[in-house]
């Protein structure tokens, strides 16, 4: 198994160095990342389910790490997370059909 707290050290550190060498890159995701934040129509904890969510979908270990510290500090519970998970696999599952639907057309293209 990872060890998720080394990692999520190992990565900040590698995106600090990104920072150095690169500022405005990560200025730039900063302020994407905080957007949400400023409107405030979804709570922390809504937008850090959706994030694990979404972190999933995209396979990101870095997203992983770093949401699942967060949704800890905000009393996040293993079911909630899991409801959340439940709607990323379904995602996923629909991405499939639907893309599954735009094989049977292309196929069908061929003649």
């Amino acid at each position: 198994m990872e060890n998720w707290n080394e990692y999520r050290k190992e990565l900040m550190a590698r995106v600090g160095e990104l920072g150095k060498l690169s500022p405005d890159t990560v200025a730039g995701y900063q302020a994407l990342a905080g957007a949400g934040k400023k409107t405030q129509h979804l709570d922390a904890k809504t937008r850090e389910l959706i994030a694990l969510a979404v972190a999933v979908t995209t396979r990101c270990d870095g997203c992983i790490t770093m949401h699942v510290a967060e949704a800890a500090k905000l009393g996040v519970s293993r079911e909630e997370i899991a409801e959340a998970l439940g709607v990323a696999v379904a995602m996923n599952a629909g991405a499939a059909v639907a893309y599954s639907a735009r094989v049977l057309d292309a196929f069908a293209a061929q003649g």
